[in-house]
This record gives structure tokens, sequence and C-alpha cells, in this order.
């Protein structure tokens, strides 16, 4: 009790410099400043009728893994979504259902909160991960609104920060009506510190909709890449270079090979083109057509139709100590995964994997060109990893029905 209180003191004492901090945000382009209310709880829309529940989400990761929970919900709730970047209310703007609305999260500050509690007054309220405010948990608690924790995760880091005050830890995680972990291992510290009960269903990012494709664009893209062809995505500066060392070493073997390579950040296109000195090069953003050597999918919103088309695909932010990029994505499409080393971020996804035989490790670019070679000899071998990979993440298409069914139990 005593932290508590300490921290609805100091939080409330720091409004004032949360406001200069809300300006300062402002200037950068880190807030809508038509919207900067929203962050005191003073609402920009109306309360829709009947029943509502709340899901705050931070940013756009954990914002798509809730959309097929939402889409579970039509017909038996409205729903109000909170998330704190521009990015993600962005992503709200164009992917909520006509039954959802977005708002940005209120700072928490007590008296904000209560502002935005006392208009939404939700029948029920879900936190995404590891969203945990405790003035928001509290005046959820002090109005009986129930709360749900879904995808949870934990890191041994946070644990011990929370063992250091085991009953505020009990306080803010024991009052979840329901926890639903992201894997076992965030189950027994969710547990050790006072969750309860924790349930072990599966990780709800393993369970998002698969990533979109333009049906007319695969169909003219593998007319145009008949040839052999292999897919890097998500890279990073460091990893180009890999990858298209990779690819000198396995053109002489493959005529005609074209190597695709999608930089996670799409502007970079022209400064991946300047590394394939004396090959031949290709860039999507400006609409040249694939052909043999390099082709840098410098475009947004494409990985599902490169996923698609491409054998096999090393996904990046792995050759480099980044800490690894969702490898889910390729792999529920069917496609053999690559990795490099540096996946400390994807554990739980690489795990998998691992155990379904569908995964390759590689460390530099003779290690990847080998994996590659090997699935372009035999392309067999390649459908035949990519559908263990598949199978890996089997079963989890009804989490997000289940999550619907468990949330509206608990508002009712």
């Amino acid at each position: 009790m005593i932290i508590s209180a300490a921290y609805r003191g100091f939080a409330s004492l720091a409004s004032p410099f949360l406001r200069r901090m809300l300006a300062r945000r402002i200037k950068r382009g880190k807030e809508v400043p038509a919207r900067v209310k929203e962050r005191f709880g003073i609402p920009s829309l109306n309360r829709p009728q009947g029943r509502l529940i709340w899901f705050h989400a931070a940013s756009v990761g954990e914002t798509l893994s809730l959309l097929p929970v939402i889409a579970a919900l039509e017909g038996k709730a409205s729903v109000l979504l909170t998330t704190g970047t521009v990015t993600s209310a962005s992503l709200a703007a164009e992917r909520l259902p006509s039954f959802a609305q977005h708002q940005f999260v209120p700072l928490d500050v007590p008296a904000w909160v209560r502002r935005f509690l006392a208009h939404w007054r939700p029948d029920g309220a879900v936190f995404v991960e590891s969203e945990l405010w405790p003035a928001m948990l509290m005046a959820l608690d002090a109005r009986r609104i129930p709360r749900v924790l879904v995808n949870a995760s934990m890191s041994a880091r946070s644990a011990a920060r929370w063992r250091r005050a085991p009953g505020f830890a009990r306080r803010i995680l024991g009052g979840f009506t329901a926890v639903h972990a992201q894997s076992a291992r965030d189950a027994e510290y969710l547990t050790a510190l006072g969750a309860k009960p924790v349930l072990k269903w599966g990780n709800l990012k393993f369970a998002a909709p698969l990533l979109p494709v333009d049906e007319i664009a695969l169909k003219a893209m593998r007319q145009a890449m008949s040839g052999p062809h292999w897919l890097a995505a998500s890279t990073h500066p460091g990893e180009e270079e890999i990858v298209i060392a990779a690819h000198r070493l396995l053109a002489a073997q493959f005529p005609g090979l074209i190597t695709v390579i999608a930089p996670r950040h799409p502007a970079r296109g022209a400064d991946v083109a300047a590394l394939c000195t004396g090959l031949p090069v290709a860039r999507r953003s400006l609409g040249q057509p694939p052909a043999p050597g390099i082709y840098i999918a410098d475009t947004l919103g494409e990985l599902g139709l490169f996923y698609r088309l491409c054998p096999c695909a090393l996904v990046g932010g792995s050759l480099v100590d980044i800490g690894g990029h969702n490898i889910t994505e390729p792999a529920r499409l069917g496609t053999a995964v690559l990795t490099g080393p540096f996946t400390r971020e994807i554990t739980e996804q690489v795990q998998r994997l691992q155990a379904a035989g569908a995964i390759v490790a590689v460390a530099d670019a003779a290690t990847l060109a080998a994996a590659v070679r090997h699935w372009l000899e035999d392309p067999l071998a390649a459908a035949e990893t990519g559908a263990r990979a598949l199978q890996a993440f089997d079963g989890l298409q009804a989490l997000p029905a289940r999550l619907a069914a468990l949330i509206l139990e608990t508002a009712a």
C-alpha cells in the first residue's frame, strides 16, 4: 500500500514535467497535435452504447497481434483501442473494424486516468504483453472493472525488479482476472510474482493474420522470376554485404540467379544498390523488373509477396547483433527459413522451428551460400522444410477466438 500511494503521489507531482515532455514530442513529430488532449484523458470521441471492451497496446507490433482478437468480438461488444505512438494510430485508422475506435492512451497520472475512465466506462480492460501502468491498473480496481493481461511477457531482468517489491507486484499482477502468457518461461515468472491463473495457450503473435499479397502481382512476379531465386528479408547494414557475397558464390553455379534483398528500411534501397559493385541491380521502387543479379525490394508492405515467391528466406536482424526479426511470418507461409546467430529477440520462434527441423542457422557468406545452394539444388527438400515450418505453428489459428471468449466472460 505504501508503494502504491507513493507511486500515485509521484505520478501526480510529475504531471508538469509530462506536459513539457509532450510538448517536445509534438515538435519531434511523436504526437498528433490535434489529439494531444487524449494524453490527458480528454476524449475526442463519444462512448458507444452497450458493452465496451477496452484494449491497450503499446505500439504497432502489439496492435497487430490484437487485431484478430478484436475481430472475434464483432457483434458481441464495441471496442476501444488505445496506443501510445503515431504509427500505431495510423495502423488503427487503416485496420480497425467499424465497431472499434482508437484513442491515444492517457499518461499514467491519476487525475488523467480517472478522467479517461469516467468518460469511457469500459466493461472490461485488456492489456498486452508488458504494458503495466500502476495508476491505470489501480484505478480500474477502484471502479471494479475486470482486467485481463494477454500475451504477457516478463524478462528475467524485469522479474528481478518486480521481486524487489513483492507486495506491490502481487497487487498489480494479482489484480488481473486472468493472465495469458506468451511462453512457459513467461508464465513461470508471472506466477512467481503473484499472477493467477496464468494460461499457457500459445503466443498470440504466432496467430496473427498471414501477410497479405496482391495475387496479380504474385502471378506476374512468378512469370518474371522463373529461374533460381531466393530472398534476404528485413536486412540491416552489414547484412547486405554478406548476402551479396553469398550471391557471388552462388551465381557461377546457378546461371540466371536472382537474389532478392528486402531491406528492413526501404529508404535504404539506393544504399544497398551501391554495394552491388559489378553486379546487375534492379530496384522495385523504381519500377524496374527483376533480372539475373540483385533485385532490391525497397517497397513497403510486400514481404507477403516475396515470402510466397521464394522457396527460402534469410530473415535479417540476425547476421548482425539486432536480435532477429519475425521468422514466424515466412514459416507460416511455408517458406524454408534461414537465420543468423543473433536471435535473442526471437528465441521461442527459433526453438519451435528447430524442434520441427525447419530452420538453418548460418554465420557468414560461405555458410549462407551453402544453405541456399542445398535448397536451390533440391527444391523438394526446400518445400518439405517449408511444410515443417508451417506445421510448427499449426493449431494456433483458434487462439484469437479463444481469448475473445475469455475476455467476454470476464466482462460479463
